[in-house]
C-alpha cells in the first residue's frame, strides 16, 4: 500500500476512532461506574466486533446493506433503539452501589453484539473497504494491513475513554456528581441514537 493511502487510512482512523461515539461514551460511562477492570471487557470487545464487522463487509455484506434499504434502516433502528435502552439504564445510575452497577453490566458479548446495529460502525467499515480494499489487486495483503490498524484504532480510542472514566471516579462518587455525569452520557447516547437515524 503506498503511503499516501496509509496515511490517509491513519487521519480516517484517528478521526472515526476518537471523536465522542456509542463505544466510546459506553467505555466513559461503564469504568467510572465500575471501574477500569470492569470496561476492559466492553474496551476489548469493541476492536473484535469490529474486526468482524469489516472482514464480513469485504467479503461483499456490506454491499447488500447498501443495496438494501430496508436492511440499512433495520441496522439503524436496532441500534438506536438499543442505544436509548442502554441511555435509559445508565441515566438512573447514581450511585457506585452494586445495586446501580448492575444497570451497567455490559458484557463482552453485547459489546460485539454493538458494533453490527452501530451505524457509525457500518459507514466506516464501508467506506474503508470501498476506498482501501475493494476492486484492489492484492486486496489480501491491504486488508492484512488494514485490519491490525483498524483494530488498534478501535482499542486504544476507548482505552482512553475508559481511563478517562476511571480517573473521575473518585471525584464522581461524591454527592450527586455520578448521577449528574452518567446523566450526560446518558444524552449523548441518545444523541448518538437520533443522529444514527439520519445518517
Amino acid at each position: 500500500m503506498p503511503w499516501k493511502e496509509f496515511t490517509a487510512l491513519l487521519l480516517l482512523a484517528t478521526a472515526m476512532s476518537f471523536t465522542p461515539g456509542p463505544n466510546t461514551a459506553l467505555s466513559t460511562a461503564i469504568a467510572a461506574n465500575r471501574g477500569l477492570a470492569a470496561a476492559m471487557r466492553f474496551v476489548v470487545a469493541v476492536p473484535v466486533g469490529w474486526c468482524v464487522l469489516l472482514l464480513l463487509c469485504a467479503a461483499g455484506v456490506g454491499g447488500a446493506v447498501e443495496q438494501f434499504p430496508v436492511l440499512r434502516g433495520a441496522i439503524q433502528w436496532l441500534g438506536c433503539a438499543y442505544l436509548l435502552w442502554l441511555a435509559s439504564r445508565l441515566a438512573r445510575s447514581g450511585q457506585l452501589t452494586q445495586a446501580n452497577l448492575r444497570q451497567l453490566h455490559i458484557g463482552f458479548g453485547q459489546g460485539v453484539l454493538l458494533q453490527f446495529v452501530n451505524i457509525k460502525a457500518w459507514m466506516l467499515a464501508l467506506s474503508i473497504v470501498a476506498g482501501w480494499i475493494a476492486g484492489q489487486s492484492q486486496w489480501g495483503s491491504r486488508l492484512a494491513i488494514v485490519l491490525p490498524v483498524m483494530v488498534f484504532f478501535a482499542f486504544s480510542s476507548n482505552l482512553l475513554y475508559a481511563c478517562v472514566g476511571a480517573a473521575l471516579r473518585h471525584w464522581l462518587a461524591q454527592g450527586r456528581r455520578l448521577l449528574w455525569f452518567n446523566r450526560c452520557m446518558a444524552v449523548l447516547l441518545a444523541g448518538t441514537a437520533l443522529w444514527m437515524l439520519r445518517a
